[in-house]
């Protein structure tokens, strides 16, 4: 098999027939198969089925009843299960031209580069498919932030947010790639050292359905951004910061109220254990929740440690107001940033610790997943 052509898809059913199609057209000369890895609540993996008796080329489908990864997990997925070590990443959607796939591989044929990037804004690439000018904004934007962030691993690629692109598996060490969203060329540029080269595409319009994008993907990408440039502690610093301002916030509500400051200071600590709980679970411990205990073991470590720092942090806080008459709120922001290195070892190395974790000890398990999450600043 030279070519391993994999489609991640979600409810993509109207688009299967057609995209086989095209792509069966688009690789005749090149021995292909086409993998779709299924996320779908619809009938897509029945069509692709349906599709498959008829194909000119060998059509399978993979249907994942957990997405774990997200589009990114399928994929891996789809890379793990291909008979080639060459495949192509492609939309279901029929946006991403099938018959630009034979440019993809000429190109890699060439023997100099591992990963072939299909691009919007290279030469005569064109972005003209996206649904309207606030999309091609966001899009634009998106890059030009992304390639900010990492200028010295994206200086060759113009268009690191496509979905579009060849890549040699035997170049990548998938072991490695943690995919967390949509956007899996981007964690495997970053992640990654790859030599790559560039084509130009245009980016059709949908041919049936709807767009996947909306506001919350958008956050969501935002989130893997912040995750692959600086790693774990940046989300929980951000969530932290975020529980910090509501706190001092509530304090200061409370305090104006007439409440006495250290009353405020364990209300606004309740509150905010609560919901950082709530979004570290969600936003940045998500991928591993599923070796740690369950959801109320982990709850419980965390409400249990988080009121003992309070119940230590407090009488610091009244120490720092009554002793060096600092204002309350100050007093008790300076606790709550001393604090912060501590709740994250804390949760790193035991709320959210693997149930087994064998002869390796929790320390050098949080350092090895620091180590994959976040990229140095040697690679800038």
């Amino acid at each position: 098999m030279q070519l391993s052509i994999v489609v991640p898809t979600y409810n993509e059913s109207p688009n299967v027939a057609e995209l086989v199609r095209r792509v069966g057209l688009a690789v005749q000369g090149i021995d292909a198969e086409m993998i779709f890895v299924d996320d779908s609540t619809d009938d897509t993996p029945d069509e692709v089925r349906r599709a498959a008796l008829t194909a000119t080329l060998p059509v399978r489908v993979i249907h994942r009843k957990d997405a774990v990864g997200g589009l990114g997990g399928a994929v891996i997925e789809g890379f793990a299960a291909a008979e080639s070590d060459v495949c192509v990443v492609m939309d279901g959607d029929l946006q991403h031209p099938p018959a630009d796939i034979p440019e993809l591989y000429r190109r890699y044929r060439a023997g100099d580069v591992d990963l072939v990037v299909a691009s919007r804004y290279t030469d005569d690439g064109s972005a003209q498919g996206l649904a309207d000018r606030s999309r091609v904004m966001v899009s634009r934007l998106s890059t030009a932030l992304t390639r900010a962030m990492f200028p010295i691993r994206l200086k060759a690629v113009s268009d690191p947010m496509t979905g579009f692109f060849l890549i040699d598996r035997r170049a990548v060490d998938l072991e490695s790639v943690k995919p967390r969203g949509f956007k899996i060329l981007l964690e495997i540029l970053a992640r990654q050292s790859v030599r790559v080269a560039e084509i130009p595409f245009r980016f059709a319009e949908r041919h049936a359905g709807e767009s996947k994008a909306s506001f919350r993907q958008g956050l969501h990408f935002l989130r893997q951004l912040t995750a692959l440039r600086f790693g774990k502690m940046s989300l929980f610093a951000i969530i932290g910061g975020l529980g910090a301002l509501a706190n001092l916030a509530i304090m200061w509500g409370l305090t104006h109220l007439g409440v006495n400051y250290l009353v405020a200071a364990v209300i606004g600590a309740e509150v905010t254990i609560l919901a950082n709980f709530a979004l570290q679970e969600r936003f940045v411990f998500q991928d591993m929740k599923g070796e740690a205990s369950g959801v109320w073991s982990r709850f419980a470590k965390s409400f249990a440690f988080n009121n003992a720092e309070a119940v230590i942090r407090i009488p610091i806080i009244a120490l720092l107001v009554n002793t060096w008459h600092l204002s309350s709120v100050i007093a008790a922001a300076i606790t709550l940033a001393v604090a912060f290195v501590v709740r994250f070892m804390f949760h790193s190395l035991v709320v959210y610790a693997p149930r087994t974790a064998g002869k390796r000890s929790l320390a050098r398990e949080v350092v090895d997943e620091l180590d994959a999450q976040a990229v140095s600043p040697g690679e800038l």
